[in-house]
């Protein structure tokens, strides 16, 4: 592709990086991002994607603004409460980059339509708050092929790890979901609001770092931080023998809609 001399100054300083380039920008500009969720993640996910010109950004959240989310789900504002999050999430998108492609999906993702929708996208980043989703998501790219980003905050504290197909999934780390009530919710434990940026950015730089081919991704790896310290550390990972998605011997060959139980707290390590 041709970039306008527009976007020659729009993404000057991606294409002043040696790794990146023009090629990596038009590997960007080709790219297509599935962001489940359009809330505390998947906000600065959606925008730094934007700002960075990923060609094709697809929004699925089946829910609307709250007054409660404007403390940390930065891409609605105040005038948007009680609109859908993906119609907020796409006016913000269109107003900062208006080359970008959004495609909204105004549900919750199932596993009815859970294959349906990925398939169609090069990476999938999970900004979902409960267990059940993050275990969909897990398991319907795993299925699929389809690399995806897990991300987690509650409290102070975030996680995050990156798979694709061969390295260890998200099942490989925590087997299946908690029982029904087991865990606070995020309304019941709280979060500090800028957790959501330090973890969504983290996503987004993955997301990027895979459509461009440069650095290392988060496979194999969970990175965790809590900011009353700010002390990060990377927990080395591996793929499971005996995982029951992507293991030598897999149980689960269909997706499974487990029952909502809310916001998770922090996965053990």
């Amino acid at each position: 592709m041709e970039f306008t001399e527009d976007q020659i100054s729009r993404y000057s300083r991606h294409i002043l990086l040696q790794d990146v380039g023009v090629d990596g920008q038009e590997k960007i500009s080709n790219g297509k991002i599935l962001v489940v969720g359009a809330g505390g993640l998947g906000s600065p996910v959606a925008l730094y994607l934007a700002a960075a010109g990923v060609g094709t950004i697809g929004i699925i959240d089946g829910d609307v603004v709250d007054l409660s989310n404007l403390q940390r789900q930065i891409i609605h504002f105040t005038a948007d409460v009680n609109k859908p999050k993906v119609i907020s999430a796409k006016e913000k998108i269109n107003l900062l980059n208006p080359d970008v492609k959004v495609i909204t999906y105004y549900e919750l993702l199932t596993s009815e339509n859970a294959f349906d929708i990925i398939k169609d996208y090069d990476f999938v980043i999970d900004g979902t708050d409960n267990f059940p989703v993050k275990f969909l998501i897990n398991d319907a790219c795993v299925l699929a092929g389809k690399p995806f980003s897990h991300g987690g905050i509650l409290r102070f504290e975030g996680q995050t790890t990156t798979y694709v197909p061969g390295s260890a999934c998200y099942r490989c780390l925590f087997h299946s979901p908690p029982p029904a009530g087991a865990v606070p919710t995020c309304s019941q434990a709280g979060v500090l609001g800028a957790i959501a940026g330090m973890l969504g950015t983290i996503q987004a730089a993955e997301a990027l770092k895979f459509l461009t081919g440069v650095g290392e991704l988060l496979t194999d790896k969970l990175l965790s931080f809590n900011a009353k310290t700010m002390q990060f550390r990377t927990i080395r990972t591996k793929r499971s023998e005996h995982c029951p998605v992507c293991g030598s011997h897999p149980v689960i060959t269909e997706l499974i809609d487990y029952e909502q139980v809310g916001c998770e707290l922090r996965i053990k390590n």
